[in-house]
């Protein structure tokens, strides 16, 4: 296995592993506590630094497990990033939610005191708030990097014109600027290659993508004309809205294409996750991708994809082979 290789996050000069270790619908949630700090354990092992959270996965407890974890290890040689938006309550109250100063102060706050850190390394809005004024949002999160409860900020899932509404704001009103975006790609998922890449590599935003094996399809895992089970990641609607999933089967047409990554992978003597992690890691804009793991041995092939450089003949294949 390669050595794990690290980036700058955006235009800052903070390093992250090109393999970031996340926790959504795991850690916290259906995964052990005991398994999900072997997962951490093994990660930090491997030269992963970067590990994603969110306050709103599994209300809290997923920031606990990997706050938990973590303590072990010095401070300065991890980076944690965690996110403010959704309701961590199923209060009718109107200020459980959204992008507001309130809102804002009161979760990082919260996440602190779950992650049991004095800092959040990058404080992430989980999605774009349209009922807050994005100059309160942005005052917000420069107030909180300025307190040092927080040394860098970014995004998820945000466009392209609202990242270009957030970096014109900050730099009219003179605040730190946004440094990452945290949006869907892979593969077959590829939208963010229109505009949000364009308008991200001229503001100095970087990508930390999710889902970059498409809920494991991307594995190679799933075959054409298998039934998906309940007790899967393809069965679960939480889990499976960017599979492909109709009528409780997963797309043949898609699981073809798929399968004709196999051969490409077996010729370089990579898994075709590795394979799939190194085509959204070729991008230049993409400071690191984030993976899931139920088990240790799923973060050993994952980090093997660090440091893979494909070939153009290569990225033709998989071009021709997905169409």
């Amino acid at each position: 296995m390669s050595e794990m290789k690290y980036r700058r996050l955006g235009a800052s000069g903070v390093k992250v592993s090109e393999v970031c270790l996340g926790s959504w619908l795991t850690y916290g949630n259906t995964t052990e506590n005991e398994t999900a700090e072997a997962c951490i354990d093994r990660a930090y092992e491997l030269g992963i630094n970067f590990f994603d959270t969110a306050n709103g996965y599994a209300r809290g407890k997923s920031e606990e497990v990997v706050g938990k974890s973590l303590q072990k290890f010095s401070r300065d040689t991890y980076v944690v990033a965690t996110k403010v938006f959704f309701p961590m309550s199923d209060s009718k109250m109107p200020n459980n939610r959204g992008l507001s100063r309130k809102h804002i102060r009161e979760q990082c706050d919260a996440s602190l005191k779950r992650l049991g850190l004095d800092y959040i390394d990058l404080y992430q809005c989980h999605r774009y708030d349209n009922e807050t004024p994005l100059e309160e949002t942005l005052r917000a999160l420069d107030d909180l990097t300025s307190q040092g409860k927080v040394l860098y900020t970014g995004v998820s899932m945000w466009s392209a014109d609202q990242l270009v509404d957030a970096v014109r704001i900050q730099d009219k009103l003179n605040l730190d600027r946004l440094v990452s975006n945290q949006p869907y790609y892979n593969l077959i998922g590829r939208d963010i290659e229109g505009a949000v890449i364009p308008v991200s590599e001229r503001e100095g935003i970087g990508q930390i993508v999710y889902s970059p094996l498409a809920q494991g399809v991307l594995t190679g895992k799933y075959k054409p004309g298998q039934t998906v089970s309940a007790d899967t990641r393809a069965g679960d609607p939480r889990q499976n809205q960017f599979m492909g999933v109709k009528e409780g089967k997963l797309d043949d047409a898609l699981l073809t294409k798929v399968e004709k990554l196999r051969p490409i992978a077996e010729g370089l003597g990579l898994s075709m996750a590795q394979l799939a992690l190194a085509w959204c890691l070729r991008q230049p804009n993409v400071s690191s991708v984030i993976i899931g793991a139920s088990r240790p041995e799923q973060v050993d092939d994952n980090a093997g994809a660090s440091g893979v450089t494909l070939s153009e003949e290569t990225l033709s294949a998989i071009d021709a082979a997905v169409a």
